[in-house]
């Protein structure tokens, strides 16, 4: 089985404040939104694809977003339901399948099969 991980979302209280800080190490953000989805700032680099985003009121700023890029030699739907994890949504991301599950303390986890 082969992983990396290629997706870091942190929330933060001031995404440009944030994108300046992290400018500081070479890192260069785009501004995007998806649809009718907030504003944020995405750098890509080394396969992963690191976004801010801003917090939603009342969340805390711990509520950070991990992705995984997966080669398993099984179907991840199949694994998922026979471990009894519940898949949130999903999608596809060049026309790899992409899942998004919840880790036992709630942090949204994508999981990219390949």
């Amino acid at each position: 089985m082969d992983q990396k991980l290629n997706l870091l979302v942190l929330r933060c209280r001031d995404i440009d404040v944030s994108r300046v800080f992290y400018e500081h190490f070479g890192i260069e953000f785009e501004r995007e939104q998806h649809g009718s989805g907030p504003v944020h700032y995405a750098a890509v680099f080394a396969g992963l694809v690191f976004e801010l985003y801003p917090l939603k009121e009342g969340e805390p700023a711990d509520r950070s977003r991990l992705g995984f890029a997966v080669n398993l030699e099984t179907d991840l739907r199949e694994s998922l339901d026979a471990a009894g994890i519940a898949i949130l949504s999903q999608y596809e991301v060049d026309q790899d399948p992409v899942i998004v599950v919840e880790d036992p303390d709630g942090r949204k986890v994508e999981v990219r099969q390949r």
